[in-house]
């Protein structure tokens, strides 16, 4: 039965749509769910009808670093890269989770769904608050047992975290509410569960791109109404490649270094009479200067002034992307990534002095393209470790490898292409 299956997945016309109609791409993309099918059977026994299967993208920041939290906009894209998921309905109440690399599976009973102080940072906190989310909005929960594949690794800068939250919504969208559930509400189901039961405070970017796919400019102006625009642009068209460049080094002991971004550009907005840095302008920070040294000190002031700067840059990235100005594109890269480094200053971790795999990258690259002659390069999301974007024209591509993967390691370099499309179910 579970050729069959994997049969009919393989040559439905959405998995053409995901993974291509090259034959290379088709045994690839067939063993992950020939792999997957086993390993629910594994697991949980006996496979019928009632399996379903699900495919979420991961997602690429090329603008707006660090604006989504305090109500900026965004410049970002759905990728190719996706985590799938095999998934059956039961009639437990409680959801069981197996994910490719793990022993032991996640499992949550919703019958209990306030947090739990020991599953602050785990999945475990993550499914129980999307399920208490989408229950409070009124859509039905239930129990599934599932197994997860995921090529957006953890670390990797394409939001791991976020395509796990996104996969989760859409199961039990698709198990329990007939898809009524929109692209929007998933993807604020998955920053609420992220904020309030996994203890980190991340803006609703990662999500949102998730959610609903292709190249998008995203403004957070009203974080519970986002406006979302699709970008239409295709960087083949100019032979160029997006790519990122995994550096290494781990997330979990930058939390508080994460924080501190949104915590001092607030504590700017307050210091002049407002909320988030959304609400004031360049000119504010500048005649004000003297005082916010003293109030909140120069740090958040310069990260205030990356804020005002990179919330107006994502306008004149989408303004020379839709007017086929790829040249001014690719300059207001660079200086979102120069803003980044020296401004919101989250390209290394005072932390840890001795590895700074994010700026070496950065230095390796900058020479890169500058022989080259043209391309752009910045950090990646987040920052402090992970990754940085790289846009290089396509006879540049076998140089830059030779360059990097000796360094990052051999598959550090993934080359991306744009998905277009959200979260799905395979059928």
């Amino acid at each position: 039965m579970s050729t069959n299956i994997s049969n009919k997945i393989i040559n439905s016309e959405i998995f053409s749509r995901l993974y291509g109609s090259g034959e290379q791409a088709k045994q690839k993309h067939s063993a992950r769910f020939q792999e997957l099918i086993e390993r629910f059977r594994e697991c949980f026994g006996a496979i019928d009808e009632s399996l379903r299967f699900f495919s979420v993208p991961g997602r690429t920041e090329i603008g707006g670093n660090h604006t989504d939290h305090n109500h900026g906009r965004v410049l970002a894209a759905a990728v190719n890269l996706d985590a799938v998921a095999a998934a059956a309905p039961t009639s437990d109440n409680k959801i069981f989770i197996y994910s490719r690399g793990y022993d032991r599976p996640c499992e949550v009973d919703l019958n209990e769904l306030a947090p739990q102080k020991e599953e602050r940072g785990t999945t475990n906190a993550l499914i129980r608050g999307i399920a208490s989310r989408l229950r409070e909005s009124d859509y039905r929960i239930g129990g599934f047992n599932a197994c997860i594949s995921s090529a957006v690794l953890p670390g990797s800068g394409l939001s791991s975290s976020a395509v796990v939250e996104v996969l989760i919504g859409a199961i039990l969208n698709s198990l329990y509410n007939q898809g009524k559930i929109d692209a929007e509400t998933l993807a604020i189901t998955g920053q609420y569960a992220e904020n309030n039961y996994f203890n980190k405070p991340c803006g609703l970017m990662d999500q949102m791109a998730c959610a609903k796919g292709g190249i998008l400019t995203i403004d957070f102006k009203d974080p519970q109404k986002p406006l979302t625009h699709k970008v239409d642009f295709d960087f083949s068209r100019e032979d160029f490649s997006l790519l990122v460049v995994n550096t290494g080094g781990g997330h979990a002991n930058l939390t508080e270094d994460y924080a501190s971004i949104p915590r001092e550009m607030k504590a700017a907005a307050a210091a002049l009479g407002k909320t988030v840095c959304r609400e004031i302008e360049y000119e504010d920070i500048i005649q004000n200067l003297p005082a916010l040294r003293t109030t909140v000190g120069d740090r958040a002031a310069l990260r205030a002034l990356h804020f005002v700067e990179e919330n107006r840059r994502v306008e004149l990235q989408v303004e020379a992307l839709q007017g086929g100005d790829f040249d001014r594109f690719l300059e207001l890269v660079r200086e979102s990534g120069n803003s980044s480094l020296r401004w919101l200053q989250n390209c290394y971790t005072g932390q840890d002095n001795k590895n700074q795999g994010i700026t070496l990258a950065l230095a390796l690259s900058e020479k890169y393209i500058t022989k080259v002659g043209r391309g752009a390069c910045r950090v990646h999301g987040g920052g402090f470790a992970g990754t940085i974007l790289v846009l290089l024209p396509n006879p540049a591509l076998p140089g830059y490898l030779e360059l990097m993967e000796p360094v990052f390691g051999t598959g550090s370099v993934p080359v991306l292409d744009i998905r277009s499309f959200g979260p799905c179910e395979l059928k």
